[in-house]
C-alpha cells in the first residue's frame, strides 16, 4: 500500500512539473563544433516571458527556454530571482544569432541588452555557448523561425 502511494505521488509530481514547465519543443544548432539539440520550454506571452526561468534551482544541460517577442525590437533581460547561471543567445526572426551574453549572474538586476533588434532570446545553461561553439551569425533551427532569404 505504501509503495502504491509512493508511485501515485511520483506521477502526480511529474505531471505537476510538466504542467508548470509549459510546452516543450526542440531547437537545434550546427556549429564549427558539431550539431546540438536542446529540449526547450516556450515563452511566447507576457506571463511566461515575465516568469522565464525564475525560481528554478536546476536545469538539465540539454534544456532551455526560448522567448518569442511580439515584434522585432531591442530586448532587455535580467536575472532577478533566477538561481541558474545562463547563457543568453539573441536571435533575429530567422533564428540567426545576433548577439550573445555568456554566464549571466544569478539574482543580478543588471540589465542585459540584446544590443539591437531581435525577435527571440534562447536561454541555456551557462557554458553551453562555449561547449557548442555557438557564435554570432550561426543559424538555429526551430519551427518559429522564418526561412532565411
Amino acid at each position: 500500500m505504501v509503495l502504491a502511494a509512493m508511485i501515485v505521488s511520483f506521477f502526480c509530481s511529474v505531471s505537476a512539473f510538466a504542467q508548470a514547465a509549459g510546452p516543450m519543443q526542440s531547437i537545434s544548432a550546427t556549429t564549427s563544433k558539431g550539431s546540438f539539440t536542446w529540449t526547450i520550454e516556450l515563452a511566447s506571452d507576457n506571463d511566461s516571458r515575465s516568469k522565464g526561468l525564475m525560481f528554478r534551482k536546476e536545469m538539465a544541460r540539454d534544456r532551455g527556454m526560448l522567448f518569442r517577442f511580439d515584434e522585432t525590437q531591442p530586448v532587455s533581460m535580467w536575472m532577478k530571482n533566477t538561481f541558474i547561471p545562463l547563457d543568453m543567445i539573441f536571435l533575429d526572426e530567422t533564428g540567426t544569432v545576433f548577439s550573445i551574453h555568456r554566464s549571466a549572474v544569478p539574482h543580478s538586476e543588471e540589465i542585459i541588452s540584446s544590443g539591437g533588434p531581435v525577435r527571440y532570446t534562447l536561454e541555456l545553461n551557462a557554458g553551453e555557448v562555449e561547449r557548442t561553439g555557438i557564435a554570432a551569425g550561426d543559424r538555429l533551427q526551430h519551427p518559429w523561425f522564418a526561412p532565411a532569404n
